[in-house]
């Protein structure tokens, strides 16, 4: 195997592996479709992999993959049956071919691409026969003690190794290794590469500013225009330039740089405006490629993320901060001080991952929104990633804590905990549940995440999260959010609700505060908006749309508002989020003096009572 000095870390990692003896057999997984650099270059996996990494050191190199069959990126005349193998499209005739070639000679690499697809993961009873030969046929090959006495190498790629069949994957003789999507210095070498007319400073920026794409798509964002293009830029620019200020001018310039081809300036200023004065054109091709480059990486990075994800997470651009949160103030002082150690690089100030835990309609979501415009961070949801198909599960998940893992410096929403997590006694569902349960234990406890990665978790039933989920070093902090205990609780509210849906009235709500805020004490915050927005929409049935609401009509709605509510499961559902409450400080007055005992045996008794309601 070769000894090039500048490999990739796996790479590096595989060779010395395999120089020591550890392993003929090797998986490879992770960012498998993308570019790696070496020598200035920008090769593809299996290219890297047969013109740098193998090819000093294997007389032979077989790539094969299901749907273009096998082919000889090198090969020697000796090679057995190469033409056979090279024209057979059976998998099984090709493997047995294969394994027949490697135990009669020496020093020959294998790939398999999309090795999923080959031996996939699931059940063994529902395969057909040629996949559970193919397994057999790969777990068989690592116990060949030809392979290891020819000097032969088999590789294995495949993008998730959830997809894989776990048989190969648990194979201890079998190294497995993955491929990390970009880190900071190779995606700055990737932007050097592509646009060498940036600046250091330049390449600095634009390397924080693609963190979580791959280097082939940081390469198609960055890629200078042609020469054409350029051009046709500079000629629009130039004719604007000779026609003034006009209203128009910017259309006329598009339509007549294309009209214009292949005119020098001085011929164009002839057709264009003999008379107008010699303006130096602003245009700077480099200044104007950066600006382009900055709205295609703002734009490209959520498409291809998402896309990347197969729908599996949203990114979340939050309108509001902590301005129109109403109420709450201690909970609030609590995360802009989280969000201001964030902005400041204190990650020892910073939970691994915080818990908003109350019944329905008490603003969970809206306040993870506000905290996350606060912290300025890249924002994400969680969506529901579990499948009906066996392994798909697991496989999504992997793909969501990479694409997590690589854009750093993120806060990952997860709405409905309980449902997106979902039990861990694996029950009916054979063991996913608890496997998911188990991946995501293990990266919300990886410290190296604190101040990068913050899971902001939310749920009304904290009682059906894992218990282990909820220990400190996982959700630190445990926030609940109650329904409102005062009227002047219920004001704040109102006033906030009043701002965010831009009502218009002079009514003072403090004056309010018998006939509106006390009768609405207990209610929701979902609640009290749609009192505010009935009183808005009785005062324009009465007067228009532009009329402003009056103390009469916020009166008459709080009397008329009719909530659906189950007073045992609100109930329930507030004791539980007081019950996981880290702090006392965060509790209203009736609970803040209860010990944990008698919140439990409170707990205990509306269980009893609420069953099985949700």
């Amino acid at each position: 195997m070769t000894d090039t000095k500048k490999l990739p870390t796996w790479a590096e990692d595989l060779r010395k592996r395999y120089l020591r003896g550890e392993s003929s057999m090797f998986i490879l997984h992770g960012n498998v479709f993308d570019v790696v650099l070496n020598g200035g270059k920008m090769l593809g996996l299996t290219e890297f992999l047969t013109d740098v990494l193998l090819k000093d050191s294997r007389e032979s190199i077989v790539a094969y993959n299901l749907s273009s069959g096998a082919r000889f990126p090198k090969r020697t005349e000796t090679f057995p049956d190469w033409q056979s193998i090279a024209v057979e499209s059976d998998k099984a005739k090709v493997l047995t071919m294969l394994e027949r070639a490697i135990r009669i000679s020496e020093k020959n690499a294998v790939l398999l691409e999309y090795a999923e697809v080959i031996a996939p993961a699931g059940d063994a009873s529902f395969q057909m026969d040629s996949d559970r030969a193919s397994i057999v046929t790969l777990h068989r090959w690592s116990f060949l003690p030809e392979i290891e006495r020819g000097d032969n190498i088999i590789i294995l790629i495949a993008e998730n190794i959830a997809e894989l069949s776990p048989k190969i994957v648990s194979n201890p003789k079998i190294s497995v290794i993955e491929i990390p999507m970009p880190d900071y210095e190779t995606r700055r070498e990737v932007v050097k590469q592509t646009d060498s007319r940036l600046s250091d400073e330049d390449s600095k920026r634009y390397a924080e500013a693609t963190a979580g794409l791959k280097a082939i798509q940081i390469s198609s964002i960055l890629m200078p225009p042609p020469q054409q293009e350029e051009d046709l830029h500079d000629r629009e620019a130039f004719i604007e330039t000779l026609l003034g200020t006009s209203a128009d001018a910017k259309e006329r310039a598009h339509k007549l740089a294309a009209l214009t081809a292949g005119m020098n300036r001085e011929e164009i200023k002839k057709l264009v405006a003999p008379e107008a004065k010699e303006v130096k054109n602003p245009s700077n091709p480099l200044e104007r490629a950066k600006q382009e480059a900055d709205k295609l990486i703002a734009s490209r990075k959520r498409e291809i993320i998402e896309r990347e994800c197969f729908g599996l997470v949203e990114f979340v651009t939050p309108e509001h901060g902590f301005e129109v949160v109403g109420g709450m103030e201690e909970v609030k002082k609590d995360l802009l001080v989280i969000a201001e150690s964030i902005k400041k690089g204190n990650r020892s100030r910073v939970p691994m991952g915080i818990l908003f835990t109350g019944p329905m309609g008490t603003g969970k979501t809206f306040v993870a929104e506000a905290f996350a415009k606060e912290c300025g961070l890249t924002t994400i949801k969680l969506k529901n990633f579990r499948s009906k198909w066996v392994g798909a599960t697991e496989g999504n998940l992997e793909k969501i804590l990479n694409v997590i893992k690589a854009i750093g410096q993120v806060i990952v929403i997860v709405d409905e905990g309980d449902r997106a997590f979902g039990n861990t006694d694996g029950d009916g569902d054979g063991g996913t549940s608890s496997r998911v349960i188990a991946r995501i234990k293990e990266f919300m406890s990886d410290t190296s995440n604190r101040g990068r990665i913050l899971f902001l978790v939310m749920t009304n039933r904290p009682d059906k999260l894992d218990v282990d989920l909820k220990r400190a070093g996982r959700l630190d902090r445990k926030i609940p959010f109650l329904y409102s205990q005062t009227a002047e609780e219920v004001e704040q509210v109102a006033k906030a609700l009043l701002r965010k849906n831009k009502l218009k009235t002079d009514v003072d709500l403090a004056k309010l505060k018998e006939e509106f805020s006390a009768k609405l004490v207990g209610y929701s915050n979902a609640d009290v908006e749609a009192v505010l927005l009935m009183a808005n929409d009785d005062a324009a049935r009465e007067s228009g749309d532009n009329a402003k609401v009056t103390k009469e009509h916020f009166i008459r709605a709080a009397e008329d508002y009719f909530p659906s509510r189950d007073i045992e499961l609100l109930d329930y559902m507030e004791l539980l989020a007081v019950f996981e409450s880290s702090s006392r400080r965060f509790l209203p007055i009736k609970y803040a003096d209860l010990t944990p005992e008698q919140l439990d045996q409170k707990l205990r008794e509306l269980r009893l009572r609420i069953g099985n309601r949700r």
